[in-house]
């Protein structure tokens, strides 16, 4: 193949590009240096926020080897579809107005606390536990929410992906330039921990060869980056942060902005008493981020709820007390007893149904909506403000 023809299919593949994202107005990487630190999980509720706060949003999961989002979603059947000119993302939910959410009332993280090292719990404050401040609100009209994973590709949830760098390389290109997303406020970028072939191909295309649309600009004459930045993803313990601080270091090298620092896994509340224990420390996100001299977004704890809503797209519940996943009466007894070792057994093979209804209505009455709704202001906000941070080389 001659040069001339290797020019022409990269131009080809630069136009399709600006095509397919042309209605895309923000970019956002979920970046993390350390696995399992919860980074789908966050790019999930981030996304149902910015939903619930009316922006359409999509979800771009590049995680190849691991993709976590179809399921966390609850769309794992689902399957992409083919139109004219690329691929048509799935839709988890159309912009539509959802009615009021009914009263849930949830243990408040700012209202107990525990001892650092989680041996020594403080006693609950004297106020009840939080209302949930959306549930007698007018009706709230959502915006849509689209999600794009290689999950729908494969024949089955156990299938392996054994690809080298290249591959993986030309898959998140494909990603990039197939996909027909239509008008979107928000896409987020799930990636793979680390600083690998699918981060260094995602910054290259969205840095080098795309601008945001004019219409997004003030004057219409100039433009911007379309990658608004990154949303960088730890837990409290000082391994992970050691990591994380890589991934701070990688946005420094290739020019990406971030946009602030997520401490997951912070803390866990307990949904009967209301205590909150520190299980892995605490504040060592925020240090992070003041030594970056980037933003701090939030810290957001464990909330066994929310494994339930994604695993079973159950309403969240609060103040029973549940033992090996059942509830219990105020009597010790047990309701169901007889189908505990069954529920058990399909919550850990992933075969128990799902009850229906919508995830974004449900997720209106998790405790950690609160939380993220915060984060995603602040989001919003620094985007628009375009205060994201060039960040400077820190050592480790």
């Amino acid at each position: 193949m001659s040069l001339d023809n290797v020019k022409n299919i990269v131009l080809v593949q630069r136009a399709l590009f600006l095509v397919r994202t042309l209605f895309i107005t923000n970019a956002l990487q979920i970046l993390s240096g350390k696995g399992g630190v919860g980074k789908s999980s966050i790019t999930t509720q981030l996304a149902l926020s910015l939903s619930l706060a009316g922006h359409s949003v999509g979800i771009l999961d590049i995680d190849l080897t691991g993709p976590s989002i179809p399921r966390l979603l609850g769309i794992e059947a689902s399957k992409v579809k083919q139109a004219p000119g690329g691929w048509l993302p799935v839709e988890v939910h159309g912009s539509q107005i959802l009615s009021p959410t009914p009263p849930t009332t949830y243990p408040s993280p700012a209202s107990t606390t525990a001892s650092k090292d989680a041996t020594t719990k403080t006693e609950p404050s004297d106020s009840a536990p939080s209302t949930n401040s959306h549930a007698d609100q007018q009706p709230t009209q959502i915006g849509s929410l689209h999600a794009m994973s290689l999950a729908f590709l494969l024949a089955s949830r156990s299938s392996a992906i054994v690809w080298r760098g290249p591959k993986k390389t030309a898959m998140v290109r494909q990603f990039l330039t197939s996909v027909l997303w239509g008008p979107t406020d928000y896409l987020l970028i799930d990636t793979p921990p680390g600083t690998s072939d699918e981060h260094i191909s995602l910054v290259e295309t969205l840095l080098k060869d795309v601008v945001a649309p004019l219409s997004s600009t003030t004057n219409g004459s100039s433009s911007r980056p379309q990658l608004a930045g990154a949303v960088v993803v730890t837990t409290p313990q000082a391994v992970a942060i050691s990591d994380v601080r890589k991934e701070l270091n990688f946005c420094g090298k290739t020019g990406v902005k971030v946009l602030g620092v997520v401490e997951n896994m912070s803390g866990y509340v307990c949904e009967c008493c209301g205590v909150a224990t520190n299980l892995f420390s605490k504040g060592g996100g925020e240090v992070m981020a003041r030594e970056f001299g980037v933003g701090f977004l939030g810290s957001v704890p464990l909330d066994s709820q929310w494994g339930v809503l994604v695993e079973e797209g159950a309403r969240p519940k609060y103040g029973g007390v549940v033992k090996d996943g059942v509830e219990e009466g105020a009597d010790g007894t047990v309701a169901g007893a007889e189908d505990a070792d069954d529920e058990g057994a399909e919550r850990s093979t992933g075969q128990r149904e799902r009850e229906e209804g919508l995830l974004v209505d449900k997720y209106r009455s998790c405790s950690l909506y609160p939380v993220f709704e915060g984060i995603a202001k602040q989001v919003v906000n620094t985007i628009q403000s375009g205060t994201a941070v060039n960040v400077g080389q820190v050592a480790s």
